[in-house]
């Protein structure tokens, strides 16, 4: 099966705006893509890397549901070191969307080629934890992505890939 197919399958749906597999889990599978910043309608397509793996994905959500998002985004705020860490991220990010559209505007004339990692428009407030974790899996050196990564329990199932 392809990677295209495979993320297809994960998702339960046609990805929108697939480029590349950029990590994998350790069985070999999909985990993080990469997107260009438009799909094929010229629609903006915000999140760069995307979770693809179904039980990071899982973990992750558990963490956004236990008050992650607030509590991240509360230590980012006290915490000079994440925020140069996002403040790093952040430029990378819009680096990395620029690099990819080339001359491709979408139907906002470029706009969402500045936004923050998923797609934030203030960086400071998480939004996605999922993006973070995403973005640190696949550019590694994101400390802020690093240490939320860090703290999900067991990231990859134990004994078989979840989505083969």
């Amino acid at each position: 099966m392809d990677d295209r197919a495979l993320v297809e399958r994960q998702l339960g749906r046609r990805p929108r705006a697939f480029r590349r597999v950029v990590c994998r889990c350790p069985f070999g599978a999909p985990a993080v893509t990469e997107q260009t910043p438009y799909d094929p309608a010229g629609e903006p397509f915000p999140t760069t890397y995307y979770l693809t793996c179904r039980h990071l994905v899982a973990a992750v959500a558990r963490i956004e549901a236990a008050g992650g998002v607030e509590r991240w985004s509360a230590a980012v705020a006290e915490d000079v070191r994440l925020a140069a860490s996002l403040d790093r991220a952040t430029g990378e990010q819009r680096e990395v969307r620029r690099a990819l559209a080339g001359e491709v505007r979408g139907t906002d004339d470029g706009a969402s080629l500045d936004l923050g990692i998923g797609g934030s428009r203030s960086p400071s407030h998480l939004k996605c934890l999922h993006a973070h974790v995403a973005f640190a899996l696949a550019r590694p050196g994101y400390e802020l992505g690093e240490r939320i990564f860090a703290e999900v329990v067991d990231p990859w199932p134990s004994d078989r890939c979840c989505s083969v």
